[in-house]
């Protein structure tokens, strides 16, 4: 698994866990991380000025090749959750994500990587593009700089 840079701001993303989120023994369940990976992701864009759906307006998709999880200790209905997600730089074509989850008191509970492709879907057929086209490729670099510190 990749690493995060020390050196750039991580995107910030807080969620607390809903009944939603979790089985019958009040734990979270396991595709509410996925979605939440999600989130961070398109958030993130977001703040760089690039929503999602500009992006698929565009005719391009970024489905995701690859995702591993750790899963440290369970997270519990109730709790209060910061995802802290890191933009890589892109590995070929694909677009690296690192994301560490942690408690309102400050441990590591997980952390994941996710890799993603850009695709152009226009027409009739699906093709991995190598350069993202602008404003996705200035987004991009906007996002592996880091988010601004907060004061």
């Amino acid at each position: 698994m990749l690493m995060k840079s020390e050196k750039t701001q991580p995107w910030k993303l807080r969620r607390r866990v809903l009944p939603q989120h979790t089985d019958h023994a009040g734990v979270m369940w396991h595709g509410a991380y996925v979605a939440w990976l999600e989130e961070a992701r398109v958030e993130a864009l977001a703040q760089v000025g690039l929503p999602y759906a500009r992006i698929s307006a565009a005719g391009l998709e970024m489905p995701v090749v690859r995702l591993e999880i750790h899963y440290r200790r369970a997270l519990r209905h109730g709790e209060l959750v910061e995802l802290e997600s890191w933009s890589l730089p892109c590995d070929g074509v694909r677009w690296p994500w690192f994301t560490v989850f942690a408690s309102e008191a400050g441990d590591r509970v997980a952390d994941a990587q996710v890799d993603l492709v850009l695709l152009d879907v226009m027409g009739s057929r699906r093709r991995v593009l190598r350069q993202p086209p602008e404003p996705l490729a200035s987004a991009l670099r906007q996002l592996q700089q880091g988010a601004e510190p907060r004061l």
